[in-house]
């Protein structure tokens, strides 16, 4: 059961030892995150299954510590990597295919109108 004492004096209550203000001033408090974002870095609310969650952190404990959601960034990061370079894989696989058809007709035939 939690103990409290006010004191007149001061206008504060003591709560499990420790002061409180009866009344705070919130007039000059500003909503919104504390930390302002960094550059380059968006915020913004995500869910993700609890498992995947599960797995990120337990990759930083196991590393030592440091941010899951730092981890999160590199991976996905890093498929949005791979995906560029295989979209660039097919599109130069596509062209070989497909130009040898073409090299025969004049330039103003390629174009669709």
């Amino acid at each position: 059961m939690q103990t409290q004492e006010f004191d007149r004096s001061s206008g504060t209550t003591a709560v499990q030892g420790n002061s409180m203000k009866t009344e705070y001033d919130f007039s000059q408090g500003k909503r919104g995150a504390v930390l302002k974002t960094p550059p380059n870095k968006t915020r913004i609310t995500i869910r993700i299954d609890d498992d995947i969650l599960e797995w990120f952190r337990e990759q930083v404990h196991k590393a030592g510590g440091g941010s899951y959601q730092t981890l999160i960034n590199s991976a996905l990061r890093r498929v949005t990597e791979s995906q560029e370079s295989s979209l660039e894989d097919t599109l130069r696989r596509v062209l070989r295919e497909e130009l040898p058809r073409y090299s025969g007709r004049k330039a103003s035939s390629l174009v669709s109108r």
